[in-house]
């Protein structure tokens, strides 16, 4: 095969199939089918999308991605992590569900996937590099914590609204405890029962999906969701009515709200395109209305999430007047349950005058059938610079997922992993996504598991799998009307809990306490900052930045003397007694360029400093990688200072590199060669015997060395 047509189309490395190979795929992709529909339809509840948009999330990026990845066994398709992100990112600007929200959905995945091609294409797969392994472990931890308790209030059947701060959420959810709907938690803990039972006594039965059936089927004979629409007239109760009519009105201002400042950052946008100062100052005037509408945004928000909590947490009686109409208030004694139907109603929502009630627990729904139609993605241009960064990290995190998973599983297949090749298969994967309705996808810890366990051989497994979702969406959505919500969320917890590790935090503790102390702040910080989640990882990624530059601008670097076992080592960190008072030999360990130029030359000095009589100064080489025009010109600087007081500045082990561009650059000339020496061995022996080991200071230990004599090796 042609190098640059196995580079295009490198699915064509499949061919030829063998028989085994074909069965073992089929095999695989039907069995991970299983998986990935239950799935993606949580995962879109999570998003903040209707269930069907999981399943479209679940066929055409699927395909795209095992026809242009390079893992063989990597399933793509919609994930908890990325999820989550996409509808903490969105929910400032539109109302889960809304058709709004969707259009963003979709406009995110776009925008994710640009940037997945535009790193492979570019070879900038080692950008994912700023992402230390204690900042992902934390980030992970934190996330996985977010999204798993986050289904807390569907196991419950209890609203959790959403709100600037999670937390604050959460403890909402906590404080309706003693308003479970006990028969949803039943479902909630029948499903998990059966999903841990079958995973530890019956593994290669489809856990998931006999549990998903198996609740559809009891919901349905129970009659499980008892949902009705009455009007606002109904509701006799004034307090009730009251609040019916004030959260109303809450939700269609915030709806215009969103509006206004969508139609605001489109006239801002047009203005600025103009130019000009006229055009400056309309801009300025047309964007102060910003700060006046978000602050009623944000109080509107407070007043939706106390109303719909307050509401739901009565209890509703219904009954017949006179007239025969059915009218509903809160139960308050004997008089109302003899005219009541005997069953207890919860408020369920509100909208233009219609209330919905609920007697039992929540279902998915309808799930529109038939496939998901091309259309070119709504892209609001006023948005894309508020939600690139939200973009940027998804585009890192799930790139860090799917290579993590694509080269676990290479480990024991022994197949090569192009990170590149991968990131322009997850790129693709989205692009080809949003066209079709599909939210942000990556690769799947547990369906790539999957697949690697059933015996997968080609990415022909996950295009199985993509059609048996075809199947579903054009005859087996009508099925799924029953399903409770409360399983769904209970698959979500189920697969984030087990990504929650805290060895390799514990671990990173005794190796690199500052690494491991990021870390720690990245998963309070995500905690923290949801559900702006993204801005977690953000700060540890700089922190991690910031101490990177730490290292680098102060680098190891230490006076080193001989230890009883004929190695060196520092004098202050192993009490060791000065080599000489005539020569004084100092290690660097780091690159000598400009953001360490200057702590090169305190070392030097300070060394001076603590040996007034030395004559000459040896810098232990070895670890110098690489210099720069700085380097070059502070060696010369320090030597030149040096000079003047009588001492000379020596070299030991220079890399070959090294060694090559100062000769190039004429140091090496300016010092003279006898200055430079092949090793440190050399350079001491040769030492020595010039200058004698005798004149070290009698009594003089580390503790004698002043606390500013160098600094400590780190």
């Amino acid at each position: 095969m042609h190098p640059l047509l196995s580079r295009l189309l490198p699915f064509l490395r499949w061919f030829p199939m063998s028989a085994a190979g074909l069965r073992a795929d089929l095999v695989a992709g039907i069995t991970v089918a299983l998986v990935l529909v239950p799935q993606s339809m949580a995962y879109a509840q999570l998003a903040g999308l209707p269930v069907v948009y999981g399943l479209y999330a679940s066929f055409v990026p699927v395909i795209v991605a095992s026809l242009w990845g390079s893992s063989s066994q990597l399933h793509t398709g919609p994930v908890a992590m990325l999820s989550l992100m996409s509808a903490a990112a969105l929910i400032p600007f539109a109302t889960p569900g809304s058709e709004r929200f969707i259009e963003l959905s979709v406009m995110l995945a776009l925008m994710v996937g640009v940037l997945r091609l535009a790193l492979g294409v570019l070879s900038l797969g080692a950008v994912v590099n700023l992402l230390s392994s204690p900042v992902i472990v934390g980030f992970t931890n934190a996330a996985a914590l977010i999204i798993g308790l986050s289904q807390l209030s569907k196991v419950l059947g209890v609203p959790f609204p959403r709100t600037e701060s999670y937390l604050a959420d959460l403890w909402r959810v906590i404080l309706q405890v003693p308003e479970t709907h006990l028969l949803t938690l039943g479902f909630a803990l029948g499903a998990w029962l059966l999903i841990s039972g079958l995973r530890r006594y019956r593994p290669r039965l489809p856990g998931i999906l006999l549990a998903v059936l198996l609740a559809t089927v009891v919901s349905a004979l129970i009659g499980f969701e008892q949902k009705i629409t009455v009007q606002t007239s109904q509701i006799v109760d004034p307090q009730v009515l009251a609040s019916l009519e004030q959260l109303d009105d809450s939700q269609k201002r915030m709806s215009e709200i969103t509006a206004e400042l969508a139609e605001i950052g489109r006239r801002a946008d047009v203005l600025e395109g103009d130019g000009g100062l006229y055009a400056v100052s309309q801009v300025a005037e047309v964007r102060a209305q910003v700060p006046a509408l978000e602050f009623e945004q944000a109080a509107r928000k407070r007043d939706v999430t106390r109303l719909l909590v307050e509401l739901h947490n009565l209890e509703l009686h219904s009954a017949e007047e006179a007239d025969g109409k059915r009218v509903f208030s809160v139960a308050d004694g004997e008089s109302d349950a003899a005219l009541s139907d005997h069953r207890r109603w919860r408020f369920q929502g509100v909208r233009d005058g219609e209330v919905t009630l609920s007697a039992g627990g929540d279902v998915v729904g309808v799930i529109p059938a038939g496939l998901p139609s091309l259309e070119v993605p709504v892209v609001h241009g006023d948005l894309l610079v508020a939600l690139l960064p939200a973009a940027l990290v998804m585009a890192l995190i799930g790139f860090m997922e799917a290579t993590s998973i694509s080269k676990a599983i290479a480990t024991s297949t022994g197949e090569r992993v192009n990170t590149n090749k991968e990131l322009v298969g997850q790129g693709l994967a989205n692009i080809a996504g949003s066209f079709f309705n599909a939210f942000t996808v990556s690769g799947s810890f547990s369906r790539s598991a999957v697949a690697a366990r059933t015996g997968a051989r080609t990415g022909l497994f996950a295009i199985v799998s993509a059609f048996a979702v075809v199947l579903v969406l054009l005859f087996f959505t009508q099925y799924l009307y029953h399903l409770p919500q409360a399983v769904l969320a209970v698959i979500v917890m189920m697969a984030v809990f087990s990504l929650i590790r805290i060895s390799p935090l514990v671990h990173a503790w005794k190796v690199d306490r500052v690494g491991a102390t990021i870390g720690t702040i990245t998963f309070v910080a995500t905690l923290v900052m949801a559900p702006a989640i993204a801005n977690g990882i953000l700060l540890g990624v700089s922190l991690t930045v910031l101490d990177f530059l730490i290292r680098t601008m102060r680098p190891r670097a230490e006076i080193v003397a001989r230890k009883p076992d004929g190695t060196l080592g520092g004098i202050r960190a192993n009490r060791l007694m000065p080599m000489s008072e005539q020569f004084v030999p100092v290690r660097f360990d780091g690159s000598l360029t400009f953001v360490n130029v200057a702590y090169f030359e305190d070392i030097i000095l300070e060394a001076i400093a603590d040996f007034p009589e030395a004559k000459a100064i040896l810098v232990v080489g070895s670890g110098i990688n690489d210099i720069d025009a700085s380097g070059e010109e502070k060696i010369l600087e320090v030597a030149q200072r040096l000079r003047k007081v009588g001492v000379t500045l020596m070299f030991s082990g220079l890399k070959h590199q090294v060694r090559r561009l100062l000769e190039r650059g004429g140091v090496i000339e300016q010092l003279g060669r006898n200055a430079f020496f092949p090793d440190k061995e050399t350079a001491l022996r040769t030492l020595l015997q010039a200058y004698g080991d005798g004149a070290a200071r009698q009594g003089r230990d580390a503790r004698g060395l002043a606390a500013a004599d160098v600094a400590a090796p780190r």
